[in-house]
């Protein structure tokens, strides 16, 4: 019978862990700073992040620019939450370096492909799940 090496979600020993995290780190802090750039951390809950209004003129009297505003803050809140994903994927891909379980598929226990990681590195699945939702 075989058995799988990975099947309790043992640490890689095939790949450059230091390589992919700091490729994780720098792209933690371009989304960091993408984040900043449309919201700030939700000062309720610091795990979250809320889109940022832009200042509205009170006096405006121009129903456009009250339209352009709330559409501002729209496309934010958009552009927000995508971020915010991708955010939320790259910690996790740093805290299972942490835990020594980064590179193996959250769906089959099995080694992500090298190529796959390469592309994204914050990847939880392999190629066959890429389509498979995760908690």
């Amino acid at each position: 019978m075989f058995k799988n090496p990975f099947s309790k979600k043992q640490a890689r020993t095939d790949i450059d862990v230091s390589h992919f995290k700091k490729a994780l780190q720098k792209e933690l802090s371009r989304l960091e700073s993408e984040l900043k750039s449309v919201g700030r951390k939700n000062p309720d809950n610091l795990k979250d992040w809320e889109a940022r209004a832009t200042d509205v003129d009170i006096q405006a009297s121009d129903s456009a620019d009250i339209a352009d505003n709330i559409e501002n803050y729209e496309n934010n809140t958009a552009v927000l939450k995508q971020l915010e994903i991708e955010y939320n994927d790259v910690k996790g891909a740093l805290g299972r370096i942490k835990a020594g379980t980064y590179g193996i598929c959250e769906v089959s226990n099995e080694p992500i492909e090298m190529g796959r990681l390469e592309a994204y590195p914050a990847a939880r699945t392999c190629i066959a799940h890429k389509n498979t939702k995760v908690s």
